[in-house]
């Protein structure tokens, strides 16, 4: 059956199409209300307004069609093949681990607050989402100093026998050590989920009135205590601005820009604006389809679903959409495009937000590969170094070595692309020989051809150890598919002579050129050289000490009875140093799987007083 006659017998009922290429690759997955109508509007283009879905068409060989009960059925069927097909020309969310969220179980004894990244249904409440991990700990940290809840695991306070750090500087009120009791807890527990709820000035109102029963009381410690509460809590509502009444919104900004969408959202809880979050993606097919597949991403992915999400122009599906959110957050989810008041002034400005985000990416675009080109004139290289990889070796008397890779794209740190090297073929002290395992697993046929080769490669040191490195790369049968670099730091001199202190420039060695390159100090091109030095130095040094943790708890363990291979490596898995396993307790050292209470007590004896 040919194309065109699959088309015209396409039944009018909801269900998801694949679109495949002439090889049969899935090269598009859609949903519709009816999918004959939905299908024939692709071949049925008139005009210039949909010139991009051309491109889709014109690879399109068959069609293949599955059915669904209900339009909802269609959208999470869709969401699941392209989860599983990865289409070339649907909408790829990758953005799997940067959803942050802070989490509270009121259930617990004494409850604290964690940074996670997923949001599983275990009847605990999530505030956010945070755009990093450090935006979230930056909100915690703020609101230890308002709310001073316990920081660690009941059961790792409970082994204490004083009070932590964080009580010293008044910012836990250590229920571990009974210094606050339970319905006291219990109110700060209130005031900071309130707090993140956006209820500020309800929240003031209520100390206020706790303040004053303590001062009725005579109870003029607490009432104190309230007072210095209530301070800290006006000063960061005094900073918030109401800019919408009602419960929690999303606000959802959409600018294209050739074949990419930039989306901005405006989150807003309790009323007042909390932050934001960016995303461009690829796409080449309708406006609408896209924010429609993008929405559906997101939010089934873990994020934090308000109550109402407002859009800047209206899209298909919506009733579905909105019924399947409302299913995830339990309760009912409105989807709309407001048209004026403050609603639509919100809308508008997450599109400036958007916009905003595509002018300032084009200016950093623009002025990396400026200052890449400049970098290739002063350093004589084939080409621009847009990738750039630098190798470093972290070891202390050939123990514990490893060697780190770090990767540099466009002159911004590709942090998915940074490899870690475990040495394991080198005893001893030796460098170049580890330099030369790194080169040879970095540079081996499978890597090079799963991650390609780099414009440049920096290597930490001066002439020897870039001659070591030419040596290494010519070995391997490289020499002169990339350039080669290496960039010793300034050294600090003194004159016999003389009581003043003089740190030399920064060198950079070329292969081939006995004397280094010498580029002014501060220059742009030799700030981005060091930093991509600075973070290949700073990476090696963080697996070297992990490695050295992990070694320093195995070997405090392995001497004692009843601790094999499994224990060990769960012990090394929950504490990750000694330290914190000898400070932990007996019953929390007695949680970890695969222990039990009398292997727990032998250890915990063995700890101290070995």
């Amino acid at each position: 059956m040919s194309l065109e006659d699959k088309i015209r017998q396409l039944p009018a009922s909801p269900g998801v199409y694949l679109m495949r290429d002439a090889a049969g690759t899935i090269i598009y997955v859609g949903k519709a209300r009816s999918l004959r109508q939905r299908v024939r509007s692709y071949f049925n283009i008139s005009g210039d307004s949909r010139y991009h879905v051309k491109f889709l068409v014109a690879r399109v060989a068959d069609i293949e069609v599955m059915l669904t009960d209900t339009e909802k059925e269609a959208l999470l069927l869709e969401n699941t093949l392209i989860k599983q097909y990865h289409p070339r020309y649907n909408l790829n969310l990758k953005d799997d681990k940067t959803y942050f969220s802070l989490r509270i179980d009121l259930r617990e004894d004494f409850p604290r607050f964690t940074v996670i990244r997923k949001i599983p249904n275990d009847g605990a409440r999530y505030f956010g989402p945070y755009s990093s991990a450090s935006a979230a700990r930056e909100v915690l940290q703020q609101m230890v100093r308002m709310f001073p809840l316990r920081h660690y695991p009941l059961a790792t306070c409970m082994a204490r026998k004083r009070p932590c750090l964080y009580h010293q500087i008044g910012q836990c009120s250590a229920p571990c050590q009974g210094m606050i009791s339970a319905e006291d807890y219990a109110a700060l527990t209130e005031g900071a989920t309130m707090f993140l709820e956006g209820k500020g000035r309800e929240l003031i109102a209520e100390f206020k009135r706790r303040m004053a029963t303590a001062a009725d009381g005579m109870r003029y410690e607490e009432a104190a205590r309230w007072r210095n509460l209530l301070r800290s809590i006006q000063v960061t509502v005094e900073k918030q601005k109401v800019v919408l009444r009602g419960g929690d919104s999303d606000v959802v900004g959409f600018h294209r820009q050739s074949d990419r969408i930039e989306m901005a959202i405006l989150f807003i809880r309790g009323g007042v604006l909390t932050g934001s979050r960016l995303f461009s993606l690829g796409w080449e097919l309708e406006d609408a389809a896209g924010l429609s597949a993008f929405l559906q991403q997101y939010y089934t992915s873990g994020a934090i679903i308000p109550e109402e999400i407002f859009l800047p122009f209206e899209i298909g599906g919506v009733a579905a959409l909105a019924e399947l959110l409302g299913e995830l957050k339990g309760c009912k989810v409105s989807i709309s495009c407001p048209q004026r008041g403050t609603k639509r002034d919100l809308v508008v400005l997450a599109c400036k937000n958007a916009e905003s985000a595509v002018r300032e990416r084009d200016d950093i675009v623009a002025t990396a590969a400026a200052l890449l080109a400049e970098l290739q004139q002063h350093l004589h290289l084939s080409r621009p170094p847009h990738r750039i990889e630098c190798y470093d070796i972290s070891t202390i008397q050939g123990r514990f070595s490893v060697g780190s890779g770090v990767v540099f794209s466009g002159g911004r740190a590709d942090k998915s692309n940074y490899r870690r090297y475990r040495i394991k073929t080198v005893d001893g002290q030796d460098d170049f020989a580890m330099l030369r395992e790194v080169f040879s697993r970095r540079f081996m046929e499978e890597s090079i051809q799963k991650n390609g080769l780099p414009d440049l490669v920096v290597v930490d040191g001066g002439i020897g150890q870039l001659n070591a490195a030419s040596e290494i790369i010519a070995e391997l049968g490289l020499a002169g598919r990339f350039d080669l670099v290496s960039l010793a730091k300034s050294r600090t001199e003194r004159a016999a002579e003389s009581a003043t202190v003089e740190k030399s420039a920064e060198r950079i060695f070329l292969t081939g050129r006995k004397n280094p390159v010498v580029l002014r100090q501060n220059s742009a091109p030799l700030l981005l050289l060091a930093a991509i030095r600075d973070e290949a130095h700073r990476f090696a040094i963080e697996y070297h000490r992990t490695l050295r943790s992990k070694g320093g708890i195995a070997s405090g363990i392995d001497a004692i009875p009843g601790i094999g291979i499994k224990r060990r490596t769960a012990l090394l898995t929950h504490f990750g140093s000694l330290q914190r396993l000898m400070e932990a307790g007996i019953d929390e050292i007695a949680a970890v799987a695969g222990m039990n209470r009398k292997a727990a007590e032998k250890l915990h004896q063995g700890l101290h007083h070995a």
